[in-house]
């Protein structure tokens, strides 16, 4: 097996229960999968199907009840509050459907920030630059349309240099045009920052340029699409 065949992250039995009183939800019910690189992959299912527990647990935000989540061959529910931390700041881009900017720090500034608590951090002009905001550096968010704060917002995710791109509903803020300008620029980070990008969304058209689809229902990965010829990002619309 070649390095690019190597899973950059694996699922394996995993699961997320919690209780209320004598009742348990099982948010995520022994899942499993594999995540390869410069994958792009979309997780889709309605509310409550366990699409966000799982690209929590995958970020380190959250920790298995059950089964492990293993980074290369690092079972991350084996690390200390700390070394999580380093792997959520190392290792890990997040964008999220809302932006969360400091609204008090520039764009150039927000990126900045991202870049001074990562050890291999690339030069925030270039981190600017990769989403076409050279231009905007010296605004702030109240400044700044929402697909320009969301361009921001995966500048600051991308400064890192991250080994994993996780996102969170990304368009989900959005107008249609600036959710299909959001999604094609995403697409275009694996090959840029040569990482996988996993994506969690209500919109189905957004599997149509993935890799590979998660459905998912009722805390399980109910069926993986795979897309031989995906959908080229710019010929998306919806």
């Amino acid at each position: 097996m070649t390095e690019a065949e190597l899973p950059v992250v694996r699922g394996e039995d995993l699961s997320r229960h919690y209780s209320t009183g004598d009742v348990i939800v099982k948010a995520l019910d022994s899942v499993s999968f594999d995540v390869l690189r410069r994958e792009f992959i979309a997780v889709i299912g309605h509310s409550g199907s366990g699409k966000s527990t799982l690209l929590n647990l995958v970020g380190g935000m959250d920790r298995p009840t059950g089964g492990r989540v293993l980074y290369g061959d690092t079972d991350l529910g084996s690390l200390n509050d700390n070394k999580l931390a380093d792997y959520r700041r190392q290792v890990v881009g997040f964008v999220f459907q809302f932006f969360n900017l400091i609204p008090s720090l520039t764009a150039y500034e927000n990126v900045e920030l991202a870049a001074s608590v990562s050890e291999n951090a690339m030069e925030v002009a270039h981190a600017l630059d990769l989403v076409g905001l050279t231009d905007r550096a010296t605004h702030f968010p109240s400044q700044m349309s929402g697909g320009e704060q969301q361009r921001v917002s995966i500048a600051r995710a991308i400064v890192k240099n991250p080994a994993l791109l996780l996102c969170d509903e990304p368009t989900g803020a959005l107008d249609t045009g600036n959710g299909l300008m959001i999604v094609r620029l995403l697409a275009r980070m694996r090959e840029t920052i040569g990482c996988p990008v996993i994506t969690i969304t209500h919109n189905p058209e957004i599997g149509r340029i993935a890799d590979r689809v998660f459905y998912m229902r009722d805390g399980m990965i109910e069926r993986v699409q795979v897309n031989d010829e995906p959908l080229p990002a710019e010929e998306l619309v919806w």
